[in-house]
């Protein structure tokens, strides 16, 4: 996509995107990367995706809902990656390893949008997470409760397979501790002198809490 030139006016800005919609969202996505905060004004997002100011509102009724997109974008990328992870190695104890850690890597990449995929900008006086929001973030949980699942039919994870509440608890003290770690680590509230294979090392750490001995 071409930028606006620096004084065009934006009125005139072309409509010969496919996708408005994704643009807009990929704009979005590339100013929370590059600033990691999310301060930006839908004009700035219009004239990141080379369309009108006016544009955006064709498909979001105002920047919070454009800010739901891009925190639905963020965890359908979490999910893929988690998936991909999870499907490296058959042992439900690895892939566990491997989805953590990956999980943690994901949020120390770009802080800024992890914070708005798990902070209170989209909560704030809504009466609770939009319903989009809740589909994406539980298409990401899915990918660790079915390794946690997996595990549990091999008999090597502390929850009978068919124990809805066990394998819920599991997934909430997984999900839980490294999201904590990914949080200390971005605030650097976990120490200054841990080694950069900390994710790895807290991720065994919660396969050898869970593991059948």
């Amino acid at each position: 996509m071409t930028p606006s030139r620096p004084g065009a006016s934006e009125s005139r800005q072309p409509y010969h995107h496919g996708d408005l919609r994704r643009s807009l969202v990929d704009a979005a996505l590339a100013l929370v990367a590059e600033e990691q905060d999310w301060g930006f004004s839908l004009r700035e997002v219009a004239r990141r995706a080379g369309v009108s100011h006016n544009a955006p509102y064709n498909h979001f009724a105002d920047k919070r809902d454009l800010l739901g997109a891009v925190a639905n974008a963020g965890y359908e990328a979490l999910q893929s990656r988690l998936t991909v992870l999870a499907a490296l190695t058959a042992a439900p104890d690895e892939a566990l390893v491997a989805i953590g850690v990956g999980y943690i890597r994901f949020g120390l990449e770009n802080p800024a949008h992890y914070r708005l995929m798990f902070g209170p900008e989209l909560v704030a006086g809504s009466g609770g997470p939009p319903a989009s929001l809740l589909e994406a973030a539980g298409g990401a949980k899915s990918v660790l409760a079915e390794v946690l699942l997996r595990g549990a039919r091999a008999g090597v994870f502390k929850a009978a397979p068919d124990d809805e509440q066990a394998l819920g608890i599991l997934v909430l003290s997984s999900w839980a501790m490294v999201h904590g770690l990914t949080l200390l680590l971005m605030d650097r509230l976990a120490g200054s002198a841990l080694p950069d294979s900390i994710p790895e090392l807290v991720a065994r750490t919660l396969v050898d809490g869970i593991r059948v001995r």
